[in-house]
């Protein structure tokens, strides 16, 4: 298991009207770090040739998060078959307290056709 980590600042745009992250975005963080991982890893012809589109997201959230706080997202792929891959993400606030976490299931792309492909070893290995 091969573990990203990304940090993010609690922004106004992020705010909702109790004055904490709004659940919706956390859903956005999970897709950004899953593609900053994604591209931190692949090579530029695998970004060519694979798509990957969202087949599932659940988010449980813990404790709330604030303007201006800073938040560490740590993601990696927890397993991989066929055409699915399972990614887990969790966040944490400055002080090292898990606040939400969540398990996303991907399905590879062929970008050219958009149809399903089978994720081979190679992309297996950038993960696992």
């Amino acid at each position: 298991m091969k573990v990203f980590t990304q940090t993010i600042r609690v922004e106004p745009r992020h705010i909702d009207a109790l004055n904490h992250a709004n659940n919706v975005v956390y859903l956005q963080w999970v897709q950004d770090v899953a593609e900053a991982h994604w591209n931190a890893l692949a090579t530029r012809e695998m970004k060519q040739q694979y798509a990957w589109v969202v087949l599932r997201h659940e988010i449980e959230y813990l404790v709330p998060v604030f303007l201006n706080e800073e938040v560490t997202a740590k993601t990696w792929v927890s397993e991989s078959a066929g055409v699915r891959s399972v990614r887990k993400v969790e966040f944490y606030n400055a002080s090292g307290k898990l606040v939400a976490r969540a398990a996303t299931t991907w399905c590879l792309l062929d970008a050219r056709t958009g149809k399903p492909h089978r994720i081979e070893q190679d992309i297996y290995n950038l993960f696992h």
